[in-house]
């Protein structure tokens, strides 16, 4: 933190007595990106497995799926969850759940064509191959099929999970207290955006590059490893 008290990069009182705000909204951002990052890889695996090899029904809700949340904005997808969805279940929804619907359908549907792409580039001598052992076609696919796909996957995924991220930032429309939201009320509190969003735009900096770093070293990692 002594950077923060440099003659260069001095913070305003109203900033420094901010930032356990921000630390705040940090931690509500981060666990916000942690659910719908799972959320959203469990959803494209599930609807990426139906596309390539479900049966007719199977892959036409798949489809129906994918286009409908890749086609439709997700700040609607947000704002719909939080004040539609409501009076259709005539059931309260917390900003938390609404960001969280949101957020994750959307990557799924995007997770999706991800896994569909990486199954597709695994050659179908593969599974002709599994099924001339008598495997089972959800063998095949767990065992032979998603294990090549992922190595061709990581690039693809490395880039889904760092807008995810950002994209939890769309969350302070529904008053959800994340990282954004939380500056917007200390902006409007001590009259200092300057000062307040070029510090969170610092901070998502700093969380993205050394993530996106390690990701390219794991991707990497994995091709030396490949057969």
């Amino acid at each position: 933190m002594d950077f923060l008290l440099s003659p260069s990069l001095m913070l305003s009182p109203s900033l420094m007595i901010s930032l356990p705000a921000l630390g705040r909204g940090l931690v509500y951002t981060l666990e916000l990106a942690a659910v719908c990052l799972v959320a959203s890889l469990l959803l494209g695996l599930v609807f990426g497995v139906m596309r390539y090899a479900g049966g007719r029904m199977l892959h036409a809700l798949a489809i129906a799926y994918v286009e409908v949340f890749r086609n439709t904005p997700v700040l609607v997808q947000i704002l719909w969850f939080f004040f539609a969805l409501p009076i259709l279940v005539n059931f309260e929804i917390s900003a938390f759940i609404a960001a969280a619907l949101g957020l994750s359908l959307n990557s799924g549907a995007f997770s999706a064509e991800i896994f569909r792409a990486g199954m597709q580039a695994v050659p179908k001598g593969q599974w002709e191959a599994a099924n001339a052992l008598g495997m089972s076609r959800a063998r095949v696919m767990f065992r032979i099929v998603l294990p090549q796909a992922v190595r061709n996957m990581i690039p693809a995924f490395t880039n889904r999970w760092i807008e995810l991220f950002k994209l939890t930032s769309l969350a302070s429309v529904i008053a959800y207290p994340e990282l954004v939201y939380s500056a917007q009320q200390i902006s409007n509190s001590y009259f200092n955006p300057v000062e307040v969003f070029t510090l969170v735009a610092a901070i998502f900096i700093a969380i993205v590059i050394p993530a996106s770093y390690l990701l390219r070293r794991l991707e990497a990692r994995l091709r030396r490893s490949a057969p």
